[in-house]
């Protein structure tokens, strides 16, 4: 058999294979390794707040805490509601937060929340905050 025809073939397979190689795959998406979620429904009594949702992290060098904030209205102001510290393993976790506010700030109703894992991560003399990951969700705030 010639050597020419030969070597064609074997180019060909070789450049078949490599755009094969190159093509994007169309398997499906993993699960995220680091996320937050926050529950529909938040409860608010007497000027307390309270958010939650799940998590999922993985490992750092530092602490790492869930904080969550409520926003009502066009005003744009942000409340502070807690933290909780979260255990970062890989595994989805609960997180609840409990805040104050002062009683005219929010009411039943609409509202949206921010949901973020922050690690506090030593860095030298200075901790400086590392983002796992953030989540906005609209949510009703009941009162009881």
């Amino acid at each position: 058999m010639p050597v020419r025809p030969l070597l064609g073939a074997a180019a060909g397979a070789a450049l078949l294979i490599g755009a094969a190689a190159a093509a994007p795959s169309v398997a499906a998406p993993a699960a995220p390794a680091e996320a937050v979620t926050v529950d529909t429904t938040g409860r608010m009594a007497n000027g307390f707040v309270t958010l939650s949702g799940t998590y999922r992290c993985l490992p750092g060098t530092g602490p790492v805490y869930v904080s969550s904030s409520v926003r009502q209205g066009a005003s744009g102001d942000r409340h502070a509601i807690g933290g909780t510290r979260a255990v970062c393993d890989g595994r989805e976790h609960r997180w609840e937060n409990h805040g104050s506010v002062s009683e005219d700030a929010l009411t039943p109703g609409a509202a949206e929340v921010e949901a973020t894992i922050v690690e506090l991560r030593p860095t030298g003399i200075l901790v400086l905050p590392h983002f796992h990951a953030v989540r906005h969700q609209d949510i009703v705030l009941t009162g009881s």
